[in-house]
């Protein structure tokens, strides 16, 4: 046994033959492939459902982008001015800052601003009461409020509808790639191998792969701000409350 061994070691290994190397070599060629040519190579109802999920991705982005913007920008003026409201300055001095700045206001700021400015407009009218100046001024703030939110709100719901939707776009093209290819496959009158079904399964899972990579950031970006516009609310409303009260009592003080 140990001469048998032997000799085996000591036998060379022969080299391929030419033709054997070459059918190796284009087969590992066949076998690299890029997304890009992929996307080149796919079929028309394919290509199109990809440039649809681009179009799609790229909108959801922008969205994101923007409406980061705006709710951390609405997050930080509520925070500065809820601070100056808390501060123990008098409402008529701060409702002056706000209507002298020559800009915008929004936020809690514009609540502010709806309110006491209603406030002070029917407190100004002879005969009317406490209770019809406070209601007043809630109308005003409610109002306002729903302003400030729908502009919060405003394109979620198409960040929502992307992120549902794109999944299921991307299961289109997969069956439009595994049709097209199983129809080309089935008219050819040579013996098909895995060679001839890979490039075009290949392009089909590329559909659903492009449709959840446009899917899962919309999600996430759509749950994120939505929670952000939810608590923003709860800040407005309670703000709504709590300025209530100071100007029941405002109220009561001119009466009495």
């Amino acid at each position: 046994m140990t001469s048998s061994l032997i000799a085996l070691l000591a036998t060379t290994v022969e080299a391929l033959p030419e033709e054997a190397a070459s059918a190796v070599t284009q087969a590992a060629a066949s076998a690299d492939f890029s997304l890009l040519d992929l996307v080149l190579k796919a079929s028309i109802p394919v290509q199109l459902i990809m440039a649809l999920l681009v179009l799609a991705s790229v909108t959801s982005w922008i969205i994101i982008f923007r409406k980061w913007k705006v709710i951390r920008r609405a997050r930080n003026e509520a925070d500065h001015f809820e601070e100056r409201f808390w501060s123990g300055a008098e409402l008529s001095k701060l409702y002056a800052g706000t209507t002298e700045r020559g800009r915008g206001v929004g936020g809690l700021e514009a609540i502010f601003e709806a309110g006491f400015r209603e406030f002070n407009r029917i407190r100004q009218r002879r005969g009317v009461d406490a209770r019809a100046q406070l209601e007043g001024a809630q109308r005003a703030m409610r109002a306002t409020g729903s302003r400030e939110l729908d502009g919060l709100e405003h394109n979620l719901e198409l960040l929502a509808n992307i992120g549902s939707t794109s999944p299921y776009i991307g299961l289109v093209g997969t069956v439009f790639g595994i049709m097209v290819t199983m129809h080309s496959l089935i008219s050819t009158t040579k013996q098909v191998g895995i060679a001839d079904v890979a490039p075009g399964i290949s392009e089909a899972l590329l559909a659903t792969a492009m449709g959840l990579f446009v899917a899962i950031p919309a999600v996430w970006a759509y749950n994120r701000f939505a929670t952000g516009v939810e608590r923003l609310s709860v800040r407005y409303d309670a703000f709504s409350e709590e300025f209530s009260s100071i100007l029941q009592r405002q109220s009561h003080l001119d009466e009495g």
